[in-house]
């Protein structure tokens, strides 16, 4: 089996540290679906969310995959998800999925997290999948509705954020 035909519980999933951080930026761009940030802010974010973050590796340490997240200031047992993305080779073996519940049973144990949040723009049926199916395996609810609106966004046109808040958590 080669390493793009590897089964998600063959890779390493574990915490990011600043030196995945370009990796990471270059499977966010390679996904043409997420809003790319600067690298630098990846570099920040697997330094500052690395706890709250999660990196799948393949057998060479390469990563594969990630999802970044951090816990809400205002709601302390909230992991909002910011972003989760795997290389296209790895893609429709629910790497997603086990990166994300691999994350919130590691967030969940240290911040005592209840409730997932993430944005999802309308037509992203792979997010919408992703997220859904994840309530469904810990018994929770899914709430939606338009966190950001279109016209909030100052860059060009952008499709609204819908918020999904999935909870209560059974883990």
């Amino acid at each position: 089996m080669t390493a793009a035909q590897a089964d998600p519980a063959e890779l390493q999933i574990d915490r990011p540290s600043p030196a995945d951080g370009a990796a990471l930026w270059r499977i966010a761009r390679d996904s043409k679906t997420l809003d790319l940030n600067s690298s630098y802010s990846y570099l920040l974010w697997c330094r500052d969310f690395a706890s709250t973050s999660a990196v799948a590796r393949d057998a060479s340490g390469e990563p594969v995959g990630f999802v970044t997240g951090y816990v809400r200031p205002d709601r302390s047992r909230t992991l909002l998800v910011w972003q989760v993305a795997v290389d296209g080779a790895h893609r429709g073996r629910g790497l997603a999925a086990a990166l994300l519940d691999g994350l919130v049973a590691r967030a969940s144990a240290a911040h005592r997290i209840t409730a997932v949040e993430t944005t999802i723009t309308p037509g992203n049926t792979a997010s919408e999948r992703l997220f859904t199916s994840f309530a469904e395996r810990h018994g929770a609810e899914v709430e939606r509705e338009v966190l950001f609106a279109t016209d909030l966004f100052p860059d060009g046109p952008h499709d609204p954020e819908v918020l999904y808040r999935i909870g209560p958590l059974s883990l």
